[in-house]
């Protein structure tokens, strides 16, 4: 078989897009990945929800101290508030980095902290509701460096 340039663009077209595959983003991959692995981590199945906000920002220079902050509108009245929440970096070598709890009638669902990230990923926060709802929210965070060395 002689090679032609004709078989040799298409050798090459084909090569670049294998090529392009492997550097797809993770951010691409995860994305589709989160009700997974949160399915995993608890056994029950979690749903993406506008009531829980995770707000953190999308570049950081530094995976040390990656600021976040977490909203769940609730009325936190005995029958309908919030339990706890739950924050995960997939990526990081302890996968679970922050859990808080909340008392109805004592306080807002609210918490602003700093996490430490190993490296570009998705950030998933899960809500525990008083009856039972897993509430999910995740937001990318790319870092330039890993914070947990």
């Amino acid at each position: 078989m002689s090679l032609t340039r004709r078989r040799l663009s298409i050798t090459g077209a084909i090569g670049i897009v294998a090529w392009a595959l492997t550097l797809w983003p993770k951010r691409a991959r995860a994305g589709d990945d989160a009700l997974d692995f949160v399915e995993r981590m608890t056994g029950r199945a979690a749903t993406e929800s506008n009531q829980l906000r995770l707000l953190m920002p999308t570049e950081f220079s530094t995976g040390y101290t990656v600021p976040m902050d977490i909203q769940v509108e609730s009325p936190m009245t005995e029958a309908d508030h919030v339990k706890s929440i739950r924050v995960f970096a997939p990526e990081n070598p302890f996968v679970e980095v922050a859990q808080f709890h909340f008392s109805p009638r004592r306080c807002l669902a609210r918490v602003s902290t700093r996490i430490r990230l190993a490296g570009p990923q998705h950030v998933v926060a899960l809500a525990e509701m008083s009856d039972g709802r897993l509430l999910m929210a995740k937001s990318w965070v790319s870092v330039a460096t890993n914070g947990c060395r």
